[in-house]
């Protein structure tokens, strides 16, 4: 694990310095694994679905299912909340297809906590849009799932988080930088909401990001070793290279 100081870091991000796949990082003592993809150059992609109707739900299934298009996994992280039967809480887009329909209504849990979001892939680009503005005019998605809250909001945190909060969880989200960089993100400690909003707002410089989960967060991510165990997912983010 590396530990930096912040405005390096913040400087490092800015510029683009940061080499594509995934680093360990740490900020106010807590650490992160932040991952991060070029829309206009990586296979970025959602996952749920098998080409059975199967739900995938396991990163060892992922890999199985992009090996057969003679491709492996540079990382993946659970992308949106679920139900019991690992179904889209929220929106959600896969290949051009909406199997889930947009929600912006408040109601309970952090899904509810709005504003929340929607990540959305739009072929050589990505973006972190509020889910209202979202159903106000719905871009073109290629890929998209809703979550939430949002962690940031147009440069602000979202409204709702304390500085002072005593929950903290492992948590993990995604943010687009203003470069276009995707970044997914996933704490390596317990950390609360506002902890997780300033790393996005501060060090990786992304006007907008979104909270995907919490209990179930985890990481795959081959180079770094590591294949985090846990419950059956449903929608993943999926980042994949040619074999070579």
């Amino acid at each position: 694990m590396r530990t930096f100081a912040a405005i390096w870091i913040a400087t490092s991000f800015a510029s683009g310095a940061w080499a594509a796949g995934c680093e360990t990082v740490t900020y106010e003592d807590v650490a992160f694994t932040v991952c991060e993809a070029d829309p206009a150059a990586d296979d970025i992609r959602l996952m749920l679905d098998d080409d059975t109707g199967e739900k995938i739900g396991s990163f060892a299934r992922a890999e199985a299912v992009v090996a057969e298009e003679n491709r492996e996994i540079v990382f993946s992280m659970n992308a949106g909340m679920y139900h019991p039967d690992r179904a889209p809480v929220g929106l959600y887009i896969e290949d051009g297809a909406q199997t889930m329909r947009i929600i912006t209504s408040d109601g309970p849990g952090n899904f509810g906590l709005l504003p929340n979001g929607v990540f959305c892939l739009l072929g050589d680009a990505a973006r972190v849009i509020e889910s209202r503005a979202f159903a106000g005019q719905p871009p073109a998605c290629s890929a998209a799932t809703q979550s939430g809250p949002m962690l940031v909001i147009d440069g602000a945190l979202h409204p709702r988080f304390l500085p002072n909060s005593d929950s903290f969880n492992i948590r993990n989200g995604v943010g687009v930088g203003d470069a276009g960089t995707v970044f997914a993100v996933i704490s390596d400690q317990a950390v609360a909401f506002h902890h997780f909003g300033r790393f996005f707002r501060d060090i990786l410089k992304t006007p907008n990001a979104l909270y995907l989960d919490g209990r179930v967060s985890k990481l795959y991510a081959p180079d770094l070793n590591r294949r985090d165990l846990g419950f059956p997912m449903g929608p993943m983010l999926v980042v994949t290279r040619p074999v070579d």
